[in-house]
């Protein structure tokens, strides 16, 4: 197994794969990866982030912070993901339906309708979209009981 594990974010639209060599590893286990990170691609706003890849659920919770490292959302990303043990590659795959949660308590789920495209050009497969509607249905069971973000807090800080 190598030092540090290979990552990749797969997106289905648009379709890409990104190596993500730059991503620091906090933490690693059976269940969790947590990582910090710079935007691959520069935006007005995002500069950084710590996403804690919850590897039993399907989910990426991800801190998106300014150049001053102040709070622009907690971002939820469904993702399903394959561990090659031989390489010690991970290939985390978008699933599409995102949730964000703002600091006023906003809550938002988007990109339902990248779900329909993607099913409609076959980018996902019947069994991915269960899989997403089921993780994202369990992620806003947890952020409507308040459950979610008080385990993460203590990997906000690595």
């Amino acid at each position: 197994m190598a030092d540090k594990p290979i990552l990749y974010r797969k997106r289905l639209i648009p379709n890409e794969c990104i190596r993500l060599d730059r991503d620091e590893i906090l933490l690693r286990n059976e269940h969790l990866l947590v990582t910090r990170w710079h935007t691959i691609r520069p935006k007005k706003e995002l500069d950084h982030g710590i996403s804690c890849f919850l590897l039993d659920k399907g989910w990426k919770i991800s801190r998106f912070l300014t150049r001053k490292d102040e709070l622009i959302c907690w971002y939820c990303d469904i993702i399903d993901w394959t561990h090659d043990t031989d390489t010690d590659t991970y290939i985390f795959t978008d699933l599409l339906a995102d949730v964000l949660i703002y600091p006023s308590g906003q809550i938002r789920v988007v990109d339902l309708d990248e779900i329909a495209d993607a099913m409609e050009q076959e980018l996902l497969s019947k069994s991915q979209l269960c899989l997403c509607m089921r993780r994202l249905d369990a992620l806003l069971g947890e952020i409507y009981a308040s459950t979610l973000l008080p385990p993460l807090e203590s990997y906000w800080l690595l």
